[in-house]
């Protein structure tokens, strides 16, 4: 078992935690989060981005990981109809506080495509999932400001 970790910070308040674990190179990622500071109510994109730089804020961070150079889409999608740090939304209570686990198989913490190094974004807004009917959404899903994102790293 392969585990690894994101401590999320943010400019607005937005803060978090991010688990990511793996059993072997073939299994899914299994990631559980818990983020607090978020607007209530509503769902926010949630986002693996090609670099591990917060050094000038979420921006530095980069574009979403893309290593097959494919379009914006939803997690359910195939690897040729969206970004491998494509993860859709998470969904904020009414406290703000966006808490669940999903799990993945496009992304890994094993071999040459590995998350491990990169940065983990959670949005101002909700990812339109690449159906925005625009050029953005089909780069970024259109959700708006970086809130909060973190250094994937591996944990003990």
């Amino acid at each position: 078992m392969v585990s690894a970790i994101a401590v999320l910070k943010g400019d607005v308040g937005v803060s978090g935690l991010v688990k990511f674990e793996q059993s072997s190179p073939e299994a899914p990622v299994t990631v559980s989060y818990e983020v607090k500071g978020n607007s209530p109510n509503g769902l926010k994109g949630f986002h693996i981005h090609q670099f591990g730089d917060n050094s000038n804020g979420c921006i530095s961070a980069g574009p979403h990981f893309n290593p097959l150079n494919t379009t914006h889409g939803a997690p359910e999608n195939n690897e040729n109809e969206r970004h491998a740090g494509d993860l859709g939304n998470v969904k904020t209570d009414s406290d703000g506080v966006a808490k669940g686990q999903l799990t993945d198989s496009l992304i890994s913490l094993f071999g040459e495509n590995t998350i491990v190094g990169r940065s983990l974004v959670i949005h101002a807004g909700e990812d339109d999932l690449g159906k925005g009917g625009n050029e953005e959404s089909l780069k970024t899903g259109n959700a708006g400001g970086r809130s909060a994102c973190g250094v994937i790293g591996i944990s003990a």
